[in-house]
């Protein structure tokens, strides 16, 4: 089967910029260029009128309003900004935050900061299906707590949360809700009224925009939302977020969450259906795979899978024409197992072994059905090299086994 590779199986990490999407982004580089801040003449008037329609785009994904979007530079800024403004805001209340040990770095870098100045943040753990309990929510909740931030979907498992519980038991305990909702935007339904969700963060190049936009959007009724800028300047995005818009990529983002929510049901569609023949096809033909997260809520396009007795490093090298992940992209720098994994309670030889598959818009079947064989192929030749996996052919317990060290 001819096929072109490179094959992009990674669009959990990022996607290509939509044709679409960049040529409602060009005349916004060259013919108005305007700085969406200059009130007094007709090219600043061009740019603000553009942010104002992509904010009205972006707003309409989740059913909020566009006054409650603030454009930030992605979602680290996001959840950032969220999160330290929401508890410098207020501090005078209470200084104690809940979230979960599989949230994105972005969160838990942000929280452990926090941590060291003064917070209290308490990690609650997962079940081994990925899924948080929102007893453990409503437990952790006391007087002092201003805060809950729990992801909608999970970048490297795409396990979806019960994000409308969770900010139901938020708003009848009178507590903020924070969502890092970037893998669910523009893929799964969000409604920001309907989920009790007050706070909650984007980025437009997971949804085929740019790179370096994203949004956070800050609930205005039942209740008013407000949180402390961490960016000042010149007053921009109603105080929250000082600095020059980048108009043209904030058109892009507005285009992009347009075509995301046009589609969404029946790219939902494809793309689940080709996940689903590679993970039937994966589970069928490699003995000893097994699929990470409850499949019962999850989104569409991520499988992320281990394969016993074989080391995803290894595994990613043989598949050098295929872009996957091992752990996730803004971690897979270190060689330390998915910490997200490790919290479902996998061994670090499992989360070792583990791929993130993502399909997206422009995968086809065919691009599937090479990746399955590759991976098959690889995975048979990897085993074949590996003693524990014979000994596993012979029947032996290997939990059984005494090691001794010369």
């Amino acid at each position: 089967m001819s096929i072109e590779t490179p094959i992009y199986m990674d669009y959990a990490a990022t996607c290509p910029v939509d044709e679409r999407v960049v040529q409602a982004m060009l005349p916004y580089f060259t013919t108005h260029f305007g700085n969406a801040a200059s009130r007094t003449h007709s090219f600043g008037w061009a740019a603000e009128e553009a942010v104002e329609k992509a904010r009205q785009q972006i707003a309409s994904v989740i059913n909020a309003s566009p006054k409650e979007i603030t454009i930030t530079s992605g979602a680290t800024e996001a959840n950032n900004l969220a999160i330290k403004g929401a508890a410098e805001f207020l501090q005078s209340k209470g200084n104690h935050i809940i979230t979960c040990v599989t949230e994105h770095k972005a969160v838990l870098d942000t929280c452990k900061h926090l941590e060291r100045h003064g917070c209290e943040i308490t990690w609650l753990p997962v079940r081994t299906d990925g899924l948080v309990e929102l007893e453990a929510i409503e437990a952790a909740i006391r007087p002092e707590t201003i805060l809950v931030s729990i992801m909608s979907a999970n970048n490297e498992t795409g396990v979806v949360q019960d994000i409308a519980g969770i900010g139901r038991l938020c708003h009848e305990r009178k507590v903020l809700f924070h969502t890092d909702a970037v893998q669910a935007f523009g893929k799964i339904p969000m409604d920001v009224d309907a989920m009790h969700i007050d706070l909650l963060s984007v980025s437009a190049h997971k949804i085929y925009g740019p790179k370096g936009v994203g949004a956070l959007y800050v609930r205005r009724r039942r209740p008013r939302v407000r949180i402390s800028p961490q960016i000042h300047g010149g007053g921009h995005e109603r105080g929250n977020r000082s600095g020059t818009l980048a108009v043209p990529l904030i058109v892009g983002f507005g285009a992009a969450a347009e075509l995301a929510q046009q589609e969404m049901a029946q790219e939902s569609k494809r793309t689940l259906e080709l996940r689903e023949h590679m993970r039937k096809r994966l589970i069928a033909e490699v003995p000893d795979s097994l699929v990470n997260g409850t499949l019962e809520r999850h989104l569409p396009g991520t499988l992320n899978i281990s394969f016993s007795y074989v080391e995803g490093e290894s595994l990613l090298m043989g598949l050098k024409e295929i872009a996957v992940s091992s752990g996730s992209a803004c971690t897979s720098a270190s060689l330390e197992p998915s910490y997200v994994l490790r919290a479902m309670g996998l061994n670090d030889e499992l989360a070792h072994s583990s791929l993130r598959i993502t399909i997206g818009r422009f995968t086809t079947i065919k691009e599937v059905d090479y990746v399955v064989d590759r991976i098959r192929d690889n995975v048979e030749r990897l085993r074949a090299m590996s003693p524990l996996w014979e000994m596993v052919q012979d029947g032996i317990d290997l939990e059984s086994i005494e090691w001794t060290a010369h």
